[in-house]
C-alpha cells in the first residue's frame, strides 16, 4: 500500500491509574464504593472469605442469597467477587464447619494454637466429610462458575484458614490422597471460573499448577516479622515456588499476593516499601490485598506506581489502515501492541472496531477474533480486517477501537492511551468509504 494511501496514528501513552478487571488492588470483605482505605485508588476484585459454618448451618440449606446479595453488590461497585471457603480457624469458636457435620459422626480433632481456646477439625479423611463437603462446592459450582460477577475462586478448605497448613497446632494436614481429592472438586467444580491456591503445600501445590490454577502467597513483605534468620520473602517463597513449579503458572493464571500484616506495619519496621512492590511484580503479580487497611502517609506514590505495573496494561502504540476502503471489499488494519504491566490478561476478550458516519452518525461495530487472553508482557503485533457490508453508506467514518467482553459486546478494558470517550471507546482515525459500483458509473 503506497505511503501516501495509508492513515498511520501513533496514540499518546497515558500514566493515568485504570480500573480494569480481573488484577488490581482487592477490598476485603467490602466493596470499593464504601471502602474509604482505597482513598481514591481503583478496586475491581472484592475478596472474601467464608467459613463452611456460615454459608451452609443447616445441612442442605447453602445460603445462596449471600452470594447472589456479594454478586451483585460487586457489580454495583464496579468489581468481581473472589471468595474462599475454610474449614478450620482460631477465633472464639470451637468449630468452623457446620455442627450437623460432627453429629452426622464424622471424625475429628481437637487442637490448641498458642493459648487460644480449643477447637475442633473435622478429619477430611473421612468419607463423611467428603461426601458433604464434596456436595457444597458442586451446588456452588452448579450456580456460580462463569457467572460474570465472578472473578476468582480460592482453593481454600483444607488447613487453618483454608491456607493448606496447620501451623502450630500440632495436627497434620489430611492425607495426599484427599488434598489432591479436594483440588480435584474445585477444579471440576469451577472448570470456567480462574482458581487460585496457597503455595503453602508442596505437593498439592504441584499437582494444582499442574491441573491449570495460579497461586497465591500470604504474607508479601515479611521481612523479618516472625524471626530474623528466616522471613517469607527470601527464604520460603523462592523455595517454594520452585519445588512447585509453579514459576511459569503466571502466564496461564493469576498471581495474588496479599499483605503480611498491612503497609503499616512495613512501614513502621522500616522494611522497604518499594523492594517488597518490586518484589511482586517479578513474580508477574495481578492481585494484590491489603486488608482494606490505611495506605500510610507518604506512601502514596509508591502504590500508585505499584498500581501502573501490576496486572496488564495494554497501550496501542501504532494502527495503519487505507485512506479509502469500498463497499464489500476489506479493511485491512495493522497494529503494534505492547503491554507495559507484568502479566497477560486472562479472559478472552476481544478487540473490536467502530465506524461512524461523521454526516449520518450511523454505527456499524465489528467484534474481531482477536483475543488479548495471555498477551504477555511486551510487544505484541495484530493484523485484522474488517469487511464492509454492501449496504454500508458511502461517505466519511471515523473509526474507533476498544476491547470489548464477548458476552456483552461492550467495551471492558481501558488502554493506556489518550482519547477513552464516555462509551468506552478510542476514536483514533477517519476512513473514506466508497460505492465502486457508483465509482465505475461516473467514469
Amino acid at each position: 500500500m503506497p505511503e501516501e494511501s495509508r492513515v498511520r496514528v501513533i496514540p499518546e501513552e497515558i500514566d493515568d491509574l485504570l480500573a480494569n478487571p480481573d488484577m488490581g488492588l482487592q477490598t476485603f470483605h467490602c466493596f470499593a464504593d464504601e471502602d474509604k482505605s482505597l482513598e481514591g485508588l481503583p478496586s475491581t476484585s472484592a475478596y472474601f472469605r467464608f467459613y463452611w459454618s456460615e454459608i451452609e448451618p443447616v445441612e442442605g440449606n447453602i445460603d445462596f442469597q449471600k452470594f447472589n446479595y456479594l454478586l451483585s453488590r460487586a457489580r454495583k461497585a464496579g468489581q468481581r467477587l473472589a471468595f474462599r471457603i475454610m474449614c478450620i480457624g482460631t477465633g472464639s469458636s470451637y468449630m468452623y464447619v457446620p455442627h450437623w457435620l460432627k453429629e452426622k459422626g464424622c471424625r475429628g480433632f481437637e487442637y490448641q494454637r498458642g493459648e487460644s481456646l480449643k477447637h475442633w477439625a473435622p478429619d477430611m479423611d473421612d468419607p463423611i466429610f467428603q461426601d458433604a463437603h464434596f456436595r457444597l462446592l458442586e451446588e456452588l459450582g452448579k450456580r456460580y462458575d462463569g457467572h460474570p460477577d465472578l472473578g476468582l475462586v480460592d482453593v481454600g478448605s483444607v488447613g487453618l484458614w483454608g491456607e493448606w497448613h496447620m501451623s502450630g497446632t500440632g495436627l497434620s494436614l489430611p492425607s495426599l490422597k484427599t488434598r489432591l481429592a479436594i483440588i480435584d472438586a474445585y477444579c471440576e467444580t469451577f472448570p470456567k471460573t480462574p482458581k487460585l491456591m496457597n503455595i503453602d503445600d508442596e505437593d498439592g501445590m504441584r499437582y494444582a499448577i499442574r491441573k491449570g490454577c495460579g497461586w497465591r502467597a500470604d504474607c508479601l513483605g515479611d521481612m523479618g516479622g516472625f524471626s530474623k534468620n528466616w522471613n517469607h520473602m527470601e527464604h520460603f517463597y523462592p523455595q517454594q515456588i520452585s519445588r512447585t513449579g509453579a514459576g511459569e503458572a503466571w502466564k496461564t493464571m493469576p498471581v495474588a499476593f496479599e499483605s503480611c500484616w498491612d503497609m503499616k506495619r512495613w512501614r513502621q519496621e522500616g522494611w522497604d516499601i518499594r523492594y517488597i512492590f518490586d518484589y511482586a511484580l517479578k513474580y508477574h503479580v495481578s492481585y494484590f490485598n491489603n486488608k482494606s487497611t490505611s495506605i500510610p502517609e507518604n506512601t502514596r506514590h509508591e502504590v500508585e506506581y505499584f498500581l501502573r505495573r501490576i496486572g496488564y496494561r495494554l497501550v496501542l502504540r501504532k494502527l495503519e489502515h487505507d485512506k479509502v476502503a469500498t463497499l464489500g471489499s476489506l479493511l485491512l488494519i495493522r497494529m503494534m501492541w505492547e503491554n507495559v504491566g507484568v502479566a497477560p490478561p486472562y479472559k478472552d476478550n476481544l478487540l473490536a472496531f467502530r465506524l461512524k458516519n461523521l454526516e449520518s452518525k450511523d454505527v456499524k461495530i465489528f467484534i474481531s477474533q482477536t483475543s488479548i487472553k495471555g498477551w504477555t508482557p511486551g510487544k505484541i503485533e495484530v493484523t485484522t480486517w474488517l469487511r464492509l457490508p454492501e449496504d454500508l453508506k458511502p461517505g466519511l467514518y471515523e473509526l474507533a477501537i476498544a476491547i470489548v467482553d464477548p458476552d456483552v459486546k461492550i467495551p471492558a478494558v481501558r488502554l493506556a492511551i489518550a482519547g477513552h470517550s464516555e462509551d468506552g471507546w478510542y476514536p483514533l482515525s477517519q476512513v473514506e468509504v466508497k460505492d465502486e459500483n457508483l465509482l465505475k458509473y461516473s467514469d
